[in-house]
């Protein structure tokens, strides 16, 4: 038999954290008992009558609920009541009707409760085959890029697998890797944060993107002068690449006219193909935006580009984490490939 709320609840361990400080706070006259005394005091016994009453709308439906007597309900009610030093019902012609203080009681109640369930939910989910996700945490781009591919990959091999991917910039990604909150991390820096180790996945140079038709589509690899004076569409200024890419450009002494910047390489792909300018983005970003309208070529010069798999330290790891590993460098050999390709 699968397990329920109720079972849980009948369990002596098992506490729900409603506020106790607050029943006691809704008392215009104080009850004499210290609220930790008083907390102690209130079971959750005391609580799941008062939440049955309240569902049931009554002492005797409430009996039915909880498979107990009128008698008992209507007595672990008024010891409740007795403890908090206030009513929490009124009573007239043999009925319980909740007064302002029990309604507020009731909302608390009801979110604790929920979040009970929330838990029993996903204790009995584990039980079941395929239940366990591989949560991965990955740079935006990479989740666009990489991640997919391999993706797909595991779920055809491993039909069952269960994948949860969450995208997230740096350094919130590094730190929560580290936080041992995710089974797979995919990340460009190539040092493992601390609680984690890293493997480099690939590392390849950056490419140039341009719109199709341009004139420096003629060429198949660009040289840092034959991007002088072009319309050039940039990464945001904090952005490392973006750094490196200035760098490179003022040492050599060459001008571009910086029209248009971006956060993401993806949305600087979007601009060139539009014609806004050409740039220079990561070769992942970059094949999977090559179109008609979009043209990748390879660069003389060298910007590194590389992408690690950080895997938690103190964190059990998942079946599927193996396989999804292997998935990433077999990708990762096909993208390497497919830029050696780009004429």
């Amino acid at each position: 038999m699968m397990p329920t709320v109720s079972h849980f609840s009948k369990c002596s361990f098992f506490y729900i954290p409603f506020k106790l400080d607050m029943l006691v706070a809704m008392t215009s006259a104080p009850n004499s008992t210290p609220a930790p005394a008083l907390a102690a005091r209130i079971s959750h016994r005391h609580i799941e009558v008062f939440r049955a009453v309240m569902t049931a709308g009554g002492a005797t439906g409430a009996a039915d609920l909880l498979h107990s007597s009128q008698p008992t309900v209507s007595r672990e009610l008024a010891r409740l009541e007795s403890l908090l030093g206030y009513a929490l019902f009124e009573r007239a012609q043999g009925r319980l009707r909740p007064n302002a203080r029990a309604l507020a009681l009731w909302d608390e109640v009801q979110r604790s409760w929920q979040g009970l369930e929330r838990v029993v939910d996903r204790a009995v989910a584990l039980g079941r085959d395929g239940a366990v996700q591989l949560s991965v945490l990955c740079l935006p781009a990479l989740a666009h890029a990489l991640l997919p591919a391999a993706a797909a990959q595991l779920v055809q091999t491993h039909p069952d697998a269960r994948l949860a991917a969450t995208p997230q910039e740096s350094p919130l990604l590094e730190e929560w890797m580290s936080a041992q909150r995710f089974d797979l991390g995919l990340c460009e820096q190539t040092a493992a944060p601390p609680g984690t180790s890293a493997e480099v996945l690939l590392t390849l140079d950056e490419v140039a993107v341009l719109p199709a038709g341009h004139a420096l589509a003629q060429h198949a690899v660009l040289q840092l002068k034959d991007f002088a004076g072009q319309p050039f569409v940039s990464l945001s200024p904090d952005d490392p690449y973006r750094r490196q890419i200035d760098a490179r450009f003022a040492e050599a002494g060459i001008t571009r006219s910086q029209r248009v910047e971006t956060h993401s390489a993806a949305a600087v792909c979007a601009m060139v193909q539009h014609g806004l300018g050409v740039a220079i983005v990561n070769p992942l970003t970059a094949l999977a935006e090559a179109s008609e309208r979009l043209v990748v070529r390879r660069l003389a010069f060298s910007i590194p580009f590389s992408v690690a798999a950080l895997r938690p330290l103190y964190r059990p790891p998942q079946p599927e984490l193996e396989p999804m590993l292997a998935a990433l460098r077999q990708q990762a050999e096909v993208l390497a490939k497919q830029l050696a390709r780009i004429a």
